[in-house]
C-alpha cells in the first residue's frame, strides 16, 4: 500500500484536534495509557513533539521538553495545539519536493517524516480520548497506512532513545489498530 504521508498527517492532525476538542473540562487531570502522564501532559506531549519534529526544518526548538511536558494548560489550549499543527504540516510541505529534510531521525523524503508525525499525533490522539472516555478510536484504515512508518521507526526509537515501552502482547484476532497500539506498548483495552 503506497501512503501519502502529507494526507496521513491531516488525517492524524484532525484526529488530535478531535479528541483535545472532546475533552471534558474535568478530565485534564485524569490518568491515561501513558501511565506517567495526565491528560495535559499527554496534549503537551503531541504539541511538542510536533514541534521537535520539524525543529531541524524550521530552526525552531519546542517550547518545552516533550519528554518532560508541564502538567498544566495554556489558557485556550485547543487553539495552542492547532498553531502547533498547522505550523508542523506547512513546514512538512516546505521539503515536498526536496530528496530529504532534516529530523531528528536524520535526514528522511518530506513524506516519510510527515508520515512519522502523523504516528505520534495518532498513537496520542487515541491516548486523550481513552482516557476521557471518548468514542474515538484508532481506525483500522488508519492503523492500516500508519504501518510501514511504525515498523521503521518505533524499535529505533525504542532502541535509541527509550522512549515506547516494550510491546504488548494481543491475541491473533486483534484488529489492525489493538495490534498497532499494542506494538506502540499500549494495552488496546485500557480503561481509565
Amino acid at each position: 500500500m503506497t501512503v501519502d504521508g502529507f494526507k496521513l498527517l491531516a488525517d492524524a492532525h484532525d484526529y488530535l484536534l478531535t479528541a483535545a476538542r472532546g475533552v471534558p473540562g474535568g478530565a485534564w487531570g485524569d490518568p491515561t495509557p501513558c501511565s506517567e502522564w495526565t491528560v495535559r501532559q499527554v496534549l503537551n506531549h503531541a504539541r511538542l513533539d510536533q514541534q521537535a519534529l520539524t525543529m531541524q526544518i524550521t530552526d525552531a526548538p519546542p517550547t518545552g521538553d516533550p519528554f518532560e511536558p508541564e502538567d498544566a494548560l495554556a489558557d485556550d489550549p485547543v487553539a495552542e495545539l492547532a498553531d502547533v499543527l498547522a505550523a508542523a504540516a506547512t513546514a512538512w510541505e516546505s521539503g515536498r519536493d526536496a530528496e530529504s529534510v532534516p529530523t531528528p531521525m536524520g535526514p528522511m523524503p518530506a513524506g516519510a517524516g510527515a508520515a512519522a508525525a502523523a504516528l505520534d499525533a495518532a498513537i496520542h490522539a487515541w491516548d486523550i480520548a481513552k482516557a476521557t472516555g471518548q468514542d474515538l478510536p484508532l481506525t483500522d484504515e488508519m492503523a492500516q497506512a500508519l504501518e510501514e512508518i511504525v515498523s521503521r521507526l518505533v524499535d529505533f526509537v525504542r532502541d535509541s532513545f527509550g522512549k515506547y515501552a516494550p510491546p504488548v502482547a494481543v491475541a491473533q484476532s486483534a484488529s489492525r489498530a489493538e495490534r498497532l497500539l499494542a506494538f506502540t506498548g499500549r494495552d488496546p483495552h485500557w480503561s481509565r
